[in-house]
């Protein structure tokens, strides 16, 4: 009898499971404990083995795909098993081959356009579709950098396509097949939602529009075939329009001028590099959409001499001239922005501000930097006097996760940075176990990548605190905003020197102000306050944290 094979549940945290590579195909037969495949978690690549004897009769979810917990991957069973009525939430398509693939057992619903030929046999298409990788935990669409192949190409496995800009860094995505670019449906400076078709490789001659087609009829990206056609409507339009070619151009630098600008990354930084102005470039993107080529191929031409004197008859009148520029949002601002709304709009927070002595850190700091081999910044004594505050304050290292609360056994201490597009939070392991000069070392190696954008995953996931700091800025005192699922983030401000009183006596010190904001939901006020406590009387005692 045939058996369903089901996403698994591989980490507590895991909603759906990407498919990094099959270890079988389709005929294959196998027995009870042999590797299916390799999946891909939110934690790590897993081997999933295999539970039953039999040959595989059905495999529906294609490498590099995403598929949700417990939904169908494949099936097992005898060959020649009709394996059909098992395939619950398809449509109840006509009886088909045993080898049967996703498309043909989901393409029944748009019957309309395909009456004739409800399922569209992809079997002896030698070609594979290469779709947007998730390549970072919180990516829902990734941008093409750069393609690092054209069509016509031979890559192999390991090659680097392109390079695809995500919410945290622009990253290689490599070739998992042998064969010949044939497609490539996202041109650079473009966006593509994630496991979305972006290009097709396999034989020289292969039918991949077939492919794409079926693809489509999937419901998993719109048919890209019509470029083709698109382009040949539009040569005979530019041939009627030639004559009036010279007329036109002045006309599309007018419209754009007071009008949002549409235009990819990539085509706005060659345009700066350039010196071009984006409002006398025409778009020959989606939507006018400014791209790399129109950059390439811009000629400027000479504003006619009528419309300029008129200008100049009205200069004398004018004061100033009303101007803005539209940014389209990158990857990293746009999971800011729903990141920290999130956040912002559903934990309860609030805020809790200390003031530090920090004459005896000053101290410290020249005296351990006279020996250290990595200068000892005030940030890094304050991540690392953190770290130890949360180990006697464990509640204030926990997540929110919904329906349960996370008090991490590890202490991991993400360091806010800014960086040109945004922010990112590299992240300290086990913070609390490291001296002062390898904190140091890590601190710094960790910023310089997330400013030249070199962070991998590694780098920025699974903080469980995180600290932010503006005091090299000047500023005194300021709030952060929570980044879930912690429970609290710590504000510094700046070492401010000031007069005090002491025993009626006057006298010069160093203060700085740090704010915890914490969720409700995990943490209390009084639990707070008790960690400002401890992370007060640790940064006032320095050699605390020597001990």
């Amino acid at each position: 009898m045939a058996e369903v094979i089901r996403m698994p549940k591989m980490s507590d945290t895991m909603e759906e499971g990407v498919i990094a590579a099959w270890n079988v195909k389709v005929g294959d037969v196998v027995k009870s404990g042999d590797i299916l495949a390799e999946v891909e978690t939110d934690k790590a690549t897993m081997d999933m083995e295999s539970y039953y004897d039999g040959t595989i009769l059905h495999i529906g979810v294609q490498k590099g795909e995403a598929v949700p917990i417990d939904a169908i991957i494949a099936v097992i069973g005898n060959p020649g098993e009709d394996f059909q009525s098992l395939l619950s939430g398809s449509t109840s398509a006509p009886a088909a081959a045993p080898a049967e693939t996703k498309e043909e057992v989901k393409t029944e619903a748009p019957a309309a356009p395909a009456a004739a030929a409800p399922a569209i046999d992809t079997s002896s298409i030698k070609a594979t579709l290469v779709t947007m990788p998730l390549l970072s935990d919180t990516m829902t669409e990734g941008v093409v950098h750069a393609w690092l192949k054209k069509v016509g190409d031979s890559v192999k496995s390991g090659d680097m396509l392109a390079e695809i800009e995500t919410d945290k860094a622009t990253m290689e995505i490599e070739a998992y097949e042998d064969g010949t670019l044939l497609y490539i449906g996202v041109k650079e400076g473009e966006a593509a939602p994630v496991n979305s078709v972006i290009a097709v490789i396999g034989e020289k001659g292969a039918d991949f529009e077939t492919l794409l087609k079926a693809n489509a009829a999937d419901g998993s990206a719109p048919a890209p075939a019509a470029e083709a056609p698109k382009a040949a409507e539009a040569a005979p339009a530019a041939a009627a329009a030639a004559p009036a070619k010279k007329e036109e151009a002045p006309a599309v630098t007018h419209s754009n001028a007071g009008e949002r600008i549409l235009a990819s990354p990539l085509a706005k930084k060659l345009a700066e590099e350039k010196g071009i102005n984006l409002g006398t470039v025409a778009g020959s993107g989606e939507g006018g959409r400014i791209i790399k080529s129109d950059i390439d191929n811009y000629v400027p031409k000479a504003a006619p001499a009528a419309p300029a004197a008129a200008k100049t008859q009205l200069s004398p009148s004018l004061t100033g001239q009303e101007s803005y520029e539209d940014i389209p949002l990158n990857q990293m601002r746009k999971t800011i922005a729903r990141r920290l709304s999130e956040s912002k709009f559903s934990a309860p927070e609030f805020y809790l501000t200390m003031e530090i002595n920090m004459d005896k850190a000053m101290e410290a700091r020249t005296a351990m930097n006279a020996m250290s081999p990595v200068k000892i910044s005030f940030n890094d004594m304050v991540i690392k006097a953190a770290a130890v505050a949360l180990t006697k304050h464990p509640n204030v290292n926990s997540s929110w996760l919904g329906d349960k609360i996370r008090r991490n056994h590890h202490i991991h201490v993400g360091m806010a940075v800014a960086v040109e597009d945004g922010l990112l939070v590299p992240v300290i392991r086990f913070a609390d176990t490291k001296s002062l000069s390898t904190l140091a070392a890590e601190t710094k190696d960790l910023g310089g990548k997330a400013k030249t954008k070199q962070l991998q995953p590694k780098d920025w996931e699974g903080n469980t605190f995180t600290v932010s700091n503006l005091g090299m800025f000047g500023i005194e005192q300021f709030t952060s905003i929570i980044n879930p699922p912690e429970s609290c983030i710590l504000a510094v401000g700046g070492i401010k020197e000031t007069v005090a009183v002491k025993n009626g006596q006057f006298y010069a010190t160093n203060v700085m102000k740090l704010t915890l904001t914490c969720d409700h939901r995990v943490v209390d006020g009084a639990t707070g306050a008790a960690f400002l406590v401890t992370l007060k009387d640790l940064l006032e005692e320095p050699y605390k944290l020597l001990v």
